[in-house]
């Protein structure tokens, strides 16, 4: 492992770093926007199918209850979060055995056809219990190839990017997955609204699910114009130049926990806060303004769609600002931060007010951006080129399985529980306080300028 805090500290050897080049070349250019394309995409089939539960679980899961049906549909939908760490493991180590890159054309592929193929599915009045069965399996597909997705696309990017701008690279992809709620909600409440009831329930609500394909082949064009990462080519040279040493060998999963099992550790506390704060804001907010809050859907809809947009705009920015000072005080100012402005971000969301409940998810995204500027880039850059997209891919996932894919039960069910509008505000305290005491007894460390 070597380190470098100054931009144009020169190579040492065995490291994969190169003097930072003047500007960003076209190929940077390239790689950055097909790994932003490829975040969008997969955040949009998982936006997607949360924001038509009510159309599919009438659809795939009739019953006399529809309530019963809407859970069913929601088991399913938790049930892709749960996969994508044995996702993450399988593309992870074929990322790290055969190069980024290949790995990222099959997982893109993958996300799309399997997005497609639920707009083609026959509803259970067709094809009986086979539709269900079929809309399970292709969840199912979705969770285990963005497994491979959601680490291997910010690992390109990281590994193409200038030492000194990591943070921006990596945090401009990661803000590709802000949006595709707002573009799911609002295309499904345009086509909700401007088509009959009948055709809508007929094959409008197919349109939304239809289109992620054209957008995957969008995205496979333009990284078939990127080459594969100079770190993991430069990993590849050393290991054809030592057949018999460590080098030599193939990665394995086996490998990757032995070298890398304390760092996941970290990785999976570091990133599950981000996750929860991510899933509180896109998959939970709408409802939470408009049930807990008193505003109108419309309302709702359209300040999370401002929220969120901010987010886009902000996680670059405090991406660039983790590049200057560094991952580790983005970690503690931002996890510290997310706990003080909890309790004040949802009050103001349940104000019942439209200015202030826009002001309390405001500051709710002005702190998890803050944390995003240390965490998005940490996960990545704590492990070695060697395992990387293994370990990382791993770790990620398990994080955003076990506190984002539950942040919006979890927030409805403290509420209904306490009667306490804000209560969720007491989980996310929670849960920085617990990641804050994480940091400090494993000793996080500042991976700035980290090369290895």
């Amino acid at each position: 492992m070597t380190r470098s805090n100054d931009e144009h500290a020169p190579a040492t050897p065995g490291s994969a770093v190169r003097e930072a080049p003047v500007g960003i070349t076209p190929m940077q250019r390239r790689v950055l926007l097909g790994g932003s394309i490829g975040q969008f995409i997969e955040f949009y089939d998982f936006a997607l199918y949360g924001v038509s539960a009510v159309m599919l679980s009438k659809l795939f899961f009739p019953t006399d209850n529809p309530l019963t049906g809407l859970l069913v549909l929601f088991a399913t939908f938790g049930v892709a979060f749960f996969i994508r760490p044995l996702g993450g493991l399988f593309f992870g180590t074929l990322g790290d055995r055969i190069g980024r890159r290949n790995v990222l054309v099959i997982t893109l592929l993958t996300i799309g056809l399997a997005t497609f193929g639920i707009g083609l599915l026959p509803g259970y009045d067709v094809i009986g219990a086979a539709a269900p069965i079929l809309l399970v399996f292709l969840r199912l597909l979705q969770g285990f190839s963005a497994g491979g997705e959601s680490a291997g696309a910010p690992s390109f990017v990281f590994e193409h990017a200038p030492i000194h701008r990591r943070g921006l690279f990596v945090n401009i992809t990661l803000a590709a997955t802000a949006l595709p709620s707002v573009c799911a909600a609002f295309l499904v409440l345009f086509l909700s609204t401007s088509l009959s009831e009948e055709a809508f329930e007929a094959w409008g609500w197919r349109i939304p699910f239809l289109i992620a394909l054209p957008l995957a082949l969008v995205g496979l064009w333009i990284r078939a114009r990127t080459e594969e990462s100079p770190a993991f080519t430069e990993m590849k040279h050393e290991a054809e130049e030592h057949r018999n040493d460590e080098l030599g060998t193939h990665t394995t999963i086996r490998e990757a926990f032995r070298k890398n099992w304390f760092q996941m550790i970290q990785v999976v506390f570091v990133m599950g806060l981000t996750a929860m704060g991510f899933y509180f804001l896109s998959g939970y907010f709408i409802a939470y303004v408009s049930t807990t809050g008193g505003l109108s859907r419309d309302q709702a809809l359209l300040l999370n769609g401002a929220a969120m947009i901010a987010y886009t705009i902000l996680l670059p920015i405090s991406g660039s600002i983790g590049d200057k000072v560094g991952r580790r005080p983005m970690l503690i100012g931002g996890a510290l931060a997310i706990a003080v402005l909890a309790i004040p971000a949802f009050s103001l969301v349940t104000s019942g007010n439209v200015g202030l409940a826009f002001c309390g998810q405001l500051l709710f995204v002005l702190a998890i951006c803050f944390y995003g500027g240390g965490c998005y880039t940490f996960f990545i850059e704590v492990f070695d080129t060697r395992n990387r997209f293994t370990s990382a891919a791993f770790s990620y996932n398990l994080g955003y399985a076990l506190l984002g894919g539950t942040a919006p039960f979890i927030g409805t069910a403290l509420v209904d529980s306490t009667g306490v509008p804000f209560s969720p505000a007491f989980y996310v305290i929670g849960i920085a306080v617990l990641t804050l005491i994480v940091m400090a007894v494993t000793r996080v460390p500042e991976t700035r300028g980290w090369t290895k």
